[in-house]
Parts: C-alpha cells; sequence; structure tokens
C-alpha cells in the first residue's frame, strides 16, 4: 500500500492540462481561464456623473443662480462646454460636459425654467467617476482563473467576446458487476440499484467536466472490454467496482490484459483502500472501489484534484481546512481516514456510523474529517483538518 500522498502524485503524473480553446463569451461561465485577457478600453471611458443633477463649471457658493444651458444622458453627452454661471442638467452615467468641476445632485437645487438655485448644503464631493475608475486600457486578468458572474461581467465591460478557457476534460465512468441494475429497472432478487455512477457524474461535472455514464460492464472480459472499448477518446477512464482481489474483480484481474498498466494499487486509506490508477492508452485510468462512501469520497480526494490540474488550475490536493472537535475522539489506525461529519457551532461531530457503504449517513453529512495515520486520542476543542462535501 502507498500513502493518499504518494498517490496524489502518481495521479499527478498521469494527467497534464487539456489544449486551449476560445468560446464565446456567453458560454464562459463556470470554464477556467487559460490565458491572461487584456482589457481594451478604459472603465468608464469618459469622466461620468455618478447622479443625477447640474454639471457646473467651478464651486459656486449656496443660494448662487445659474442658468441651464443643456442636457446629458447616458448615451447622449452635451456637445458644448459649461462656464461660470452655468449649468448642464446631468444624468447617471452620461459624459461630464467639457469644462465642468463637479455635479450638484438634483436634491440640492430648486429649478424654475432655465434656472437653477443652489441650496444651503450642497456638499464637497465632485460626484464624479473619473475616466479609468474602474480599470484602464492594458490591465490584466490573470489565468488560470474559473470564471465566475462577475468575472463574466467584467470581461463583457473589457470589450472582450472571445474567451481562452481549458477544453473540459472528457471523463468515462464504467460502473462494473452483475449485481447492478440501472435506477427505474427492476432488480433481481440478488441486484442492487447502480448508484455510484450519478453521484459521481455530478461530483466531476461540478468541477467543469464533461462525464459520460457508460453501460454496466458485467463480470465477463467481453463485456468489460466492450465497455472500455466505448471510452476510446476520453481524457479519464473511472471504473467503479472490481478493483480489489475477488474472483469477480475482473478490472483488477483482466486490466493488463485489456491494456491498461497500472501504476499503482492499494491506498493506506479509509474508506477506499482498493484504490488502483494507471493508464490505458493515452487516457488515464482510475479504478475506484464498488462500495459507496468508498467511492465518492475516492473521487473527492483522488478525482477532483486531477480534474483541476487537467483544467490548468495545479496539481495540489483538495484544500483542507480546520475547525474545533465538538466531540472527543480515540486513537486512529494505521490508515488515513476520512470520518464523514457535521459542522455546527460547537465544531466538527463525526458521524455515529462509519460503514463504507451507507449512502444515507454520506448524504447527511457536509464534511469528511481527515485523521492522520496513527494519530493519537483528540479531546474536544481540539483543532483537526476536514474536507467539506
Amino acid at each position: 500500500m502507498i500513502s493518499v500522498d504518494e498517490a496524489l502524485g502518481a495521479l499527478f503524473d498521469l494527467v497534464a492540462p487539456t489544449e486551449v480553446e476560445e468560446v464565446p463569451l456567453a458560454q464562459a461561465a463556470g470554464r477556467v481561464l487559460a490565458r491572461d485577457v487584456v482589457a481594451g478600453r478604459d472603465q468608464p471611458p469618459f469622466a461620468a456623473s455618478a447622479m443625477d443633477g447640474y454639471a457646473i463649471a467651478d464651486d459656486p457658493a449656496p443660494g448662487a443662480v445659474l442658468t441651464v444651458i443643456g442636457e446629458a444622458a447616458a448615451g447622449h453627452g452635451f456637445g458644448g462646454r459649461v462656464g461660470p454661471g452655468e449649468a448642464v442638467r446631468i444624468f447617471t452615467g452620461a459624459p461630464v460636459p467639457e469644462g465642468a468641476a463637479r455635479v450638484v445632485m438634483q436634491e440640492d437645487v430648486t429649478r424654475a425654467g432655465e434656472r437653477i438655485t443652489l441650496g444651503e448644503n450642497i456638499g464637497k464631493g465632485d460626484n464624479i467617476r473619473p475616466r479609468g475608475g474602474d480599470f484602464r486600457k492594458g490591465d490584466v486578468i490573470p489565468a488560470p482563473r474559473r470564471l465566475r458572474p462577475a468575472d463574466l461581467a467584467l470581461l463583457a465591460a473589457m470589450n472582450i467576446a472571445r474567451v481562452p478557457v481549458r477544453r473540459r476534460p472528457e471523463v468515462a465512468l464504467i460502473a462494473t458487476g452483475d449485481e447492478l441494475v440501472m435506477p427505474g429497472e427492476a432488480p433481481g432478487p440478488d441486484q442492487i440499484i447502480a448508484s455510484n455512477g450519478f453521484g459521481l457524474k455530478a461530483m466531476f461535472e461540478a468541477q467543469g467536466a464533461v462525464a459520460r455514464l457508460l453501460p454496466i460492464a458485467r463480470d465477463t472480459r467481453a463485456s468489460l472490454e466492450t465497455a472500455l472499448g466505448l471510452a476510446s477518446g476520453c481524457d479519464l477512464v473511472v471504473t467503479i467496482g472490481g478493483a480489489s482481489v475477488g474472483d469477480h474483480d475482473l478490472v483488477a484481474r483482466l486490466g493488463p490484459e485489456l491494456g491498461i498498466e497500472r501504476a499503482f494499487y492499494k491506498v493506506a486509506m479509509r474508506p477506499g483502500k482498493p484504490l488502483m490508477a494507471g493508464r490505458m492508452g493515452a487516457a488515464a485510468v482510475v479504478g475506484l472501489p464498488g462500495n459507496p462512501v468508498s467511492a465518492m469520497v475516492c473521487g473527492q480526494v483522488f478525482v477532483v484534484p486531477m480534474l483541476r490540474a487537467m483544467l490548468g488550475l495545479g496539481a495540489q490536493p483538495a484544500p483542507r481546512r480546520t475547525i474545533a472537535l465538538a466531540t472527543a475522539l480515540p486513537a486512529n489506525g494505521p490508515r488515513e481516514h476520512y470520518m464523514r461529519a457535521r459542522l455546527g457551532p460547537e465544531g466538527i461531530t463525526p458521524e455515529n456510523r462509519q460503514d463504507s457503504a451507507l449512502l444515507s449517513v454520506l448524504a447527511h453529512a457536509d464534511a469528511l474529517l481527515v485523521r492522520p495515520p496513527l494519530d493519537p486520542a483528540r479531546a474536544a476543542g481540539e483543532v483537526v483538518d476536514y474536507l467539506p462535501v
């Protein structure tokens, strides 16, 4: 068995960042920016009014009477110049006219026809947004970066119509075993519903991958060979089940004969010990355990970091957080333990049941409490690591 860190190192060696492609800005949400992007203009592109009011040339005393000589609205500036004793009616976002030094709020002005009288308390701010006050032409959005809604708005304001992003990794998911049927089918007396692939598909697609659920591979060489053939062209092939040492665990037994070059087998962790990885042609292969919780935990700990590396976000373990224990814990054994747990105001509390077959417990949990190998007993209040789920 190898450690979790050693397994991650070997997995990162199996993958590389995907190619760069350009997509329309409207399709870039959630994608990973692959190259730095440079603003093509200033924002705002001119000095703009920050509010509705009147643009004036100087700083007259309260009570001064000024003549309104025109109007400036967003998209329709005033073409003349504002001089002493003059004012231009202006609206938020409109270009500030030449000669104007400030904008007086409309609430601080009394208007009668084409004349305005300044109020007694007109404030001291100029109420003008300077040209380039948000960003300047040539400013950079650095890559890599997963693009959020605010990033897309910024790219649009920078006049970027097409965005260079990493191609989405394509992942094939293959559940294995005669005992499995798809949701909605009628299972036989010795069968169960195939559940792991649906959770893993959602997990991987949330990271930016394109995940395909392939037909279940039955416990025959021909069925497994057919399923692996259907995965041709994918960047990553993830098998579920069949990676252990039983007579019916065909992925581990027949994988080398079917073109899978094994990189490692078995990791010192709970749950998830029978993890396998390698390569099949140009694709990386990860063989996940069949127990539902083991498969989901290994997906979070191993496959998600692989996908992030493929998207150009760096070859790093899943980021951990720290929190106080809400309850005492006994000493841990020789394997790194990812305990299903709940977060609360008093800290983190492990679930009472940690069986790797219990999906209901995993669905109730919102964290994986990480116990290092041979971690000593811990008292309530001690700080521990966890992964959010």
